[in-house]
This record gives C-alpha cells, sequence and structure tokens, in this order.
C-alpha cells in the first residue's frame, strides 16, 4: 500500500480530493456503479478505508463532485459556442449541440445516475450547492437559447432539459453493456446500429422544429 500522509493545508485537501475524484471516476469508466463502493475506491488509492473517510463519508458525495466538475464543462462548452447575439440556423445549432453531447458522453453517463441515487444520498448543503450551480449554468444558457430561438424562458429551459435527458439515456444505452450484448447474441438479435452524434442531431432537430411550428401557431 502507498503511503499515506494526511493532508494539513487547504491545498493539500484539494489536492487529496481530487485524488479521490479521479479514482472514483477510473472505475465507473472500467466497472458498473453498484459495484463501486468506499472500499473499492480506497483500494484504487492505495489507502485504507479509515483514511479516505477523513474526507467523504459516501460515494455519492464523490460522484456528485465530479458530477459538478463534468457540469461546469459541458455548459461552459454550450455557452462558448453560442454565444450572445448569434442568428445560428436550426442545422447549425443542432449540429454543434450533438458535438458537444457527443464530447460530454461521459457527464451524460453521471446525469443518469444523480437523481435516482446520487442526488438522494447526499447532505442537503452538498445538494444544495450542486443544485445552485446547475440552475446558474442552466438558466444562463436558457435565457440565450431562448433570444436565439425566440421561445419563452419555460419552453427554453424545457428544450435543454428533453435534450440533456434524451443524450444521457442514449449515452448508457442497453446495448453498450457487455452481458446484454452477449444475451441478444446467443439469441441471435442484432441490436439496431448507434451513431450517437447522428441520432442526437437528429433529436435536436425535431426539437427545434417543434418548437418553431408550435410558436408559429402560437402567434397565429
Amino acid at each position: 500500500m502507498a503511503e499515506y500522509i494526511r493532508a494539513r493545508s487547504d491545498e493539500k485537501k484539494e489536492e487529496r480530493l481530487n485524488e479521490i475524484k479521479n479514482a472514483a471516476e477510473n472505475l465507473f469508466e472500467n466497472a458498473p456503479y453498484g459495484e463501486i463502493t468506499l472500499t473499492t475506491i480506497a483500494e484504487k488509492l492505495g489507502w485504507s478505508r479509515a483514511n479516505l473517510y477523513k474526507y467523504v463519508t459516501t460515494k455519492e458525495e464523490i460522484f456528485l463532485e465530479i458530477s459538478s466538475d463534468k457540469m461546469t464543462a459541458y455548459y461552459s462548452s454550450l455557452l462558448s459556442a453560442f454565444p450572445e447575439g448569434n442568428n445560428f440556423s436550426a442545422t447549425v445549432i443542432a449540429e454543434v449541440w450533438s458535438g458537444i453531447l457527443n464530447a460530454h458522453q461521459d457527464y451524460l453517463r453521471y446525469v443518469s445516475y444523480l437523481n435516482p441515487i446520487v442526488e438522494t444520498n447526499v447532505t442537503v448543503e452538498r445538494l444544495t450547492q450542486f443544485k445552485k450551480k446547475y440552475y446558474d449554468f442552466a438558466h444562463t444558457f436558457c435565457r440565450r437559447l431562448a433570444t436565439m430561438l425566440n421561445l419563452t424562458q419555460k419552453s427554453a429551459y424545457k428544450l435543454q432539459l428533453d435534450i440533456l435527458m434524451f443524450a444521457s439515456t442514449n449515452a448508457i444505452s442497453c446495448y453498450k453493456n457487455p452481458l446484454i450484448q452477449e444475451a441478444l447474441h446467443r439469441l441471435n438479435v442484432d441490436p439496431p446500429t448507434m451513431d450517437f452524434y447522428a441520432d442526437m442531431k437528429d433529436f435536436v432537430l425535431m426539437r427545434l422544429d417543434w418548437e418553431e411550428r408550435r410558436t408559429t401557431t402560437t402567434e397565429n
């Protein structure tokens, strides 16, 4: 086991937390969420579980922090790609947005676990901080989206949420699960070919088209 030296300064504590997040993220890339525990995270780090407890008390705390980092990267990319005052066409919006979703599939995997598991197993203080960051980002982007597409803030929020939820579902498609792939192989069932970027582009275009037609109908 690697020598463990407890962090004393805030800088060292932040360094330790980053080590913990990196270990958990690495495990999540190669194992189902349910198989990851504080024990497996501690083993990955070469620490004792007692040493890990000096920084976190549940694995959900760790995954909430990782989700927060990835969420920041995702929304920062959206805000950078869609500057205020742009007049992008629906096709361009779909292409760019789908490209960003494709590049942030790791974040989308975490989204799938947030509401049903992670967010229900952390303290209300941590959850409040996380939710504030999410709504700050989401509302900033949706204000820009509303202007771009001539939508109400409420419609823009629903649009971005629908796209996020659809993308997160696609990112963890059961057809990517090796166990399911083997079961289908034994049944001689060919799963549908998946192209994440193309599927997302089609979905975003569909939602943009629906919003445009709904807005036009309302105005008339």
